[in-house]
């Protein structure tokens, strides 16, 4: 009798138990919220996490978690074949791994073991690829050219992404890619280190009139639920709501729902390079218009509002 090889371990499932299947690779403040959001809808939903603890906190919510690590080739072998795959892999200090390391080769890691089974990755990113600081609109069409070693990390992780999908030598339809870049997130829990800043009191440092680019963690997540329903493959959405804000309106919103005095700046010096730095204005038309996002908090004063409505 001849000895058959046993197969590598892989979940091998037939099409239709495919488009009811999918995958969270960093299932942390936004991702955790989105793989509830398809398990409320029905899908089959897999979380790759490198905790135990975490792992089994997330099994008795429903979730499906595998113990793995992107740096980690052998236990990426292991993830199913699936329609979807959210990427939203966030840098954990006390890893003691670099942030490139994590975000780019952990991100070149996940697409080659596991080319050709998943029809579509939706990839995170952030605003902070672009490199304008004087106030400049910026849509996904400016340059993106970053002056900061985070928003390198971030353009560089991108160019992965489209590497590996315009491939022409590839002889296995590894899928298609929408990459989406957040502008920085809040929510619940997210507010607690800027309440005990201003609790505090004293003066804050920085520019004042420097703008901030944000959006509120639900709407983040109706953004990634609909790009990958309704992004347009090989594109880039900006996700972010409808009104930047400058530093010191922002404060002063938030004081305002502590109920507590707003805050003041640190004087700058003339020659201080924050004196000189605006940040950039992001805009997010071509997230309403093409992946119909409406948003639920359309400006961040909002967002605090409801934000602390919620918590009396």
């Amino acid at each position: 009798m001849s000895v058959v090889a046993k197969a590598p371990k892989i979940i091998i499932i037939n099409p239709i138990d495919r488009a009811m299947r999918k995958l969270i690779i960093g299932c942390g403040y936004l991702g955790e919220r989105v793989a509830r959001n398809w398990l409320d809808d029905g899908y089959e939903t897999w979380v790759l996490t490198r905790s135990e603890e975490h792992a089994a906190r997330l099994a008795e919510s429903g979730l499906n978690p595998l113990i793995g690590d992107v740096l980690d080739l052998g236990s990426l072998q292991k993830l199913p074949q699936v329609e979807t795959i959210l990427y939203a892999v966030g840098f954990d200090r006390a890893s003691k791994r670099s942030k490139r390391t994590v975000y780019v080769e952990g991100l070149r890691n996940v697409l080659k073991e596991n080319r050709g089974k998943f029809q579509r990755i939706v990839y995170i990113s952030s605003t902070s690829v672009y490199g304008q600081d004087n106030g400049e609109l910026v849509d996904e069409f400016s340059a993106a050219s970053p002056s900061e070693d985070n928003g390198c990390i971030c353009r560089d992780a991108e160019t992965v992404v489209w590497e590996h999908f315009r491939r022409a030598d590839q002889d296995v339809r590894t899928g298609e890619a929408v990459v989406l870049r957040l502008a920085g997130i809040y929510g619940p829990g997210r507010m607690l280190a800027r309440e005990q800043q201003l609790r505090r009191g004293g003066l804050l440092s920085g520019n004042p009139d420097a703008w901030l680019n944000l959006i509120h963690v639900e709407d983040a997540v109706q953004a990634v639920l609909a790009a990958e329903v309704r992004g347009r493959a090989g594109e880039t959405y900006l996700v972010c709501d409808d009104q930047p804000i400058r530093r010191r309106e922002y404060y002063a919103a938030l004081a305002s729902q502590l109920g507590i005095v707003p805050p003041g700046f640190e004087d700058l010096a003339a020659d201080a390079p924050e004196r000189r730095r605006f940040n950039k204005r992001c805009v997010n038309r071509r997230m309403r218009e093409e992946l119909c996002v409406e948003l639920q908090s359309p400006t961040v004063i909002e967002g605090l509002r409801h934000l602390f409505e919620g918590q009396q």
